[in-house]
């Protein structure tokens, strides 16, 4: 793939596997939640179905990324959405509470096949000197799959029952592993080394990964917190429920636009990982203070878009940098690992701020989410200097 021909072919289906990986977690997520009475679900059982997405996504993400550097990227998208569309397919046939279970168990093992191989195809596509305009692009399809997902899943479930919104997510499956067959080329395998758990150590601690890795999951810590408590917040002060709603809504409607934005800048060359996820984290920081000392409809948007600016920065340069100093042949493992790195923090943010909000205030919590994520980016400010970018491909390279 040389890297200047106009749009590398194969880059649009795999937005097409993004956008309903997205959508599978956050709209079926919605659904399941909305219907849960009609369904006859526990809490405490709703709580379970939902976090076992996550849960497969935790475990076994690195392990597909590897294996799609090892066999190859595209049949293990492929293999993974074609998985996605039969989990989808037993909740279609069979809406009872285990069959949703297991299709939750089976869409988030499926997804952890396709998503960090897709990441990887994108990078290995897109070329060096094109990471941040397309993993913007790709992200910017994520971020619409979140915002559309619940939307379209509850106006499915209104419209036609749960079974239909397993049918649309099952279907575009099935339309993106057709579309990558026939679209996408098959990247060949390279070469790779034997690597031993001392060397991969050693890759996942090295400042290249470490630092984007980090600056991810914070900002996914932060996404996490603003879905789930900006509802809560706008509940509490006595403001009508659609506007937490409303509120998430702006947050990825933001993150979708400036994502490829962001991304054409950084590889034109006029913003850097350093300074872009450096203040997009500290923006976030900032927004989350304003919520803690001055919550109100007004600032609960205000700092609805100032997270979805924070992603929309953060993901497209993290991405690019780690993609930018990873040689091909291990690009799956290291996408597979980011993207655990992100799930972590999509746990850890609503935890933490659950944790801290019970035991002291939920302002008091929102304040010290704001810290860490003020931390995360003066941490990514020291760490990265363009030499030390320079270093770090130059090692990544040579390994």
């Amino acid at each position: 793939m040389t890297n200047n021909s106009p749009t590398p072919r194969g880059l649009a289906p795999l937005y097409l596997a993004g956008f309903t990986t997205a959508f599978g977690a956050h709209g079926v997520a919605s659904v399941l939640g909305s219907e849960n009475d009609e369904i006859g679900m526990s809490l405490l059982g709703l709580g379970l179905v939902l976090a076992l997405y996550d849960l497969a996504e935790v475990v076994l993400k690195p392990l597909f990324g590897a294996l799609s550097d090892r066999i190859g990227a595209k049949p293990v998208i492929i293999g993974g959405l074609v998985a996605f569309a039969a989990a989808s397919a037993v909740a279609f046939v069979m809406p009872t509470v285990l069959a949703l279970a297991l299709a939750r168990l089976g869409q988030g093992a499926a997804a952890s096949a396709f998503s960090p191989a897709s990441s990887a195809s994108v990078a290995r596509l897109a070329g060096k000197q094109r990471l941040g305009r397309y993993f913007g692009r790709y992200g910017a399809w994520k971020s619409l799959g979140y915002v559309l997902g619940p939307l379209l899943g509850i106006l499915l479930t209104q419209w036609a029952g749960i079974a239909a919104v397993y049918a649309v997510l099952g279907a575009l499956a099935i339309v993106a592993a057709a579309w990558i067959a026939l679209a996408m080329p098959a990247l060949p395998v390279l070469p790779r080394t034997r690597t031993t758990l001392v060397d991969l150590a050693r890759e996942v601690t090295a400042r290249g990964f470490l630092v984007p890795t980090l600056m991810l999951a914070t900002s996914t810590a932060v996404i996490g917190v603003a879905v789930g408590f900006l509802p809560l917040l706008a509940t509490r002060l006595g403001l009508p429920p659609i506007l937490g709603a409303v509120a998430v809504a702006v947050l990825a409607l933001v993150s979708t636009a400036v994502q490829p934005l962001v991304g054409r800048w950084r590889d034109d060359g006029k913003i850097s990982t350093r300074v872009g996820s450096t203040a997009g984290l500290v923006l976030a920081a900032a927004a989350l203070v304003l919520l803690a000392i001055a919550p109100g409809a007004v600032t609960i948007l205000v700092a609805a878009s100032a997270f979805g600016l924070m992603t929309g920065t953060v993901t497209p340069l993290a991405f690019a940098h780690l993609a930018d100093v990873t040689p091909d042949a291990r690009m799956g493992r290291t996408m597979g690992s980011a993207e655990l790195g992100r799930e972590i923090g999509d746990a850890g943010g609503p935890l933490l701020v659950g944790a801290v909000a019970t035991a002291w205030t939920l302002p008091a919590a929102l304040t010290m989410l704001g810290g860490v994520s003020a931390l995360s980016g003066l941490i990514g400010w020291l760490a990265q200097s363009p030499r030390e970018r320079s270093e770090d491909r130059h090692s990544d390279a040579a390994s």
